[in-house]
């Protein structure tokens, strides 16, 4: 599917040359890391397949933390259309498109490229909304502060058992469209077993951005990790030197 990567198939794209574009990538995250939190901004790569309900939590997490006075913001990926940007941007969450045509995930250079559009520099919280695909996404450090993957129970209780990448290197995985598990043959404890079975530590959110079920404790999660890296009681875009990232 990925004309970028090869997916890992190295007969599309040699060991050496992907290794190569991934050792381009991890500079280029450093880089875009060491701005963000230079700037006091928690960013956050939010993955998961298509329709899991990413687009859906962000918009249910700018209802949830509205009281705590974050200023909020976000790239949203896809191979075409601006439709999950312009969602954000009507749920109060300023957002850029980025359309990657072939490519099935973003790298840190999509990332950092898009950064000179928007003012980063004055959220709290940035998320950084990625293709929807199980599988490359996890291989591509951007430069977050942690990976967070969304699973709708839509999808069945054994993904994390045959995407095992994407698990592996979540810090949280969120749950999501848990308001459905009465109307579908679904079992949570087995969903629960997968995860622990290939998640070094398993972390668990279950939610719904419907009925707002778990979003106090995603918030909670988020405010614990912005305390974490040192960001609470930073005024955004104040930590350092105000400029865009180095190439700008």
């Amino acid at each position: 599917m990925c004309t970028t990567c090869g997916c890992g198939d190295t007969a599309l794209v040699p060991v050496e040359l992907h290794e190569k574009i991934l050792a381009g990538n991890d500079r280029a995250a450093k880089h875009n890391r060491e701005h963000f939190l230079e700037a006091g901004v928690l960013a956050l790569n939010l993955m998961g397949s298509p329709g899991a309900g990413k687009t859906a939590v962000l918009e249910a997490t700018a209802r949830a933390a509205a009281g705590k006075g974050w200023r909020l913001g976000a790239v949203s990926a896809d191979l075409a259309t601006d439709n999950d940007a312009v969602r954000l941007v009507k749920a109060g969450i300023p957002s850029h498109a980025i359309t990657t045509g072939q490519a099935c995930h973003l790298d840190a250079d999509l990332v950092h490229r898009s950064l000179h559009g928007i003012a980063w520099q004055k959220t709290d919280v940035f998320f950084i909304e990625n293709v929807g695909n199980l599988v490359c996404p996890a291989i591509y450090d951007l430069g977050q502060a942690a990976n967070v993957v969304v699973l709708s129970v839509t999808e069945g209780e054994d993904k994390p058992l045959k995407y095992p990448t994407m698990f592996l290197a979540a810090d949280l995985v969120i749950v999501s469209k848990c308001d459905l598990v009465p109307h579908l043959d679904f079992d949570m404890q087995k969903l629960d077993d997968a995860i622990a079975r290939v998640m070094p530590k398993p972390n668990v959110l279950k939610v719904s951005a419907r009925t707002g079920e778990g979003l106090a404790g995603w918030v909670a999660w988020l405010e614990a990790l912005r305390l974490e890296h040192g960001l609470v009681g930073k005024i955004a875009g104040m930590a350092g030197h105000s400029h865009q990232p180095a190439g700008a």
